[in-house]
């Protein structure tokens, strides 16, 4: 059936763009530069579990780009400064940053490549650590997302569309082979359908003024993003007394 073929292409396309959103790490040759980390925030432990299965699968656990990494990127940045990428480098402290990258010494822009990387990679983590931050806040100001919202019916309708449609599917068959009953029960499913997609074609309209009308993220948490930040980068008196403990021994 049309319909039928219509969904599971949009199926398909929403499961190709998930992936675009969310590279993983190839594992032939295991670069950075095979995936640029410019996916969105809240796919980071998407793509950390990619990138750890292609480690695990090629044991590279030092040459394919994963979490224990990012560790060392951040606590680069801990004591060298934001952007000093090639400070981070040279230290042998964080010698393991230099391995995804010895693939690439041959390349002309060589040390653009490493440096991009790095601060597009460093981007991406922030941007986690603020979600993290403002998930945290969420829960502490016991704020939920209001299914009722119409901004949530869009959603909910199209729940509704993908599983009447397959549990439906095999009435199409049914049909084609003569079932009466089958065919009549096709076109009611069919009915409901054609109205659950109008309804949904009628929220996606009035969907724009709807989002616009809902204030930013910052305002209802209470806290701006350069406050989180402020927060992630300040010491509390547990890490400042355990520094000052490692720099006397």
């Amino acid at each position: 059936m049309p319909w039928m073929a219509e969904l599971e292409e949009s199926k398909k396309a929403a499961a190709a763009a998930a992936l675009l959103e969310s590279p993983g790490k190839t594992p032939s040759t295991g670069t950075p530069a095979d995936t640029q980390p410019n996916t969105p925030a809240p796919e980071l432990h998407s793509l950390w579990q990619n990138e750890e299965r292609a480690a695990t699968v090629t044991k590279k656990t030092n040459e394919i780009w994963h979490r224990r990494h990012d560790y060392w990127l951040l606590a680069g940045i801990i004591q060298h400064g934001y952007a000093r990428w090639q400070d981070i480098q040279n230290d042998v402290k964080f010698a393991i940053l230099n391995e995804p990258f010895k693939g690439e010494m041959n390349r002309g822009n060589f040390l653009e490549i490493k440096n991009k990387f790095l601060a597009r990679r460093f981007k991406l983590l922030e941007q986690a650590l603020v979600i993290e931050e403002q998930l945290r806040r969420a829960a502490y100001l016991n704020m939920s997302e209001d299914p009722s919202h119409p901004s949530m019916a869009l959603n909910t309708r199209f729940s509704e569309v993908e599983c009447l449609a397959e549990s439906h599917q095999h009435l199409s068959k049914e049909s084609m082979s003569g079932n009466k009953p089958a065919n009549a029960v096709l076109h009611k499913v069919l009915k409901q359908l054609e109205e659950l997609l109008s309804d949904m074609k009628a929220d996606v309209t009035r969907l724009p003024a709807t989002i616009a009308r809902i204030p930013p993220v910052a305002v209802r948490l209470q806290m701006s993003e350069r406050n989180i930040l402020s927060r992630l980068a300040s010491r509390g008196p547990e890490t400042q007394t355990q520094t000052q403990q490692m720099s006397q021994q």
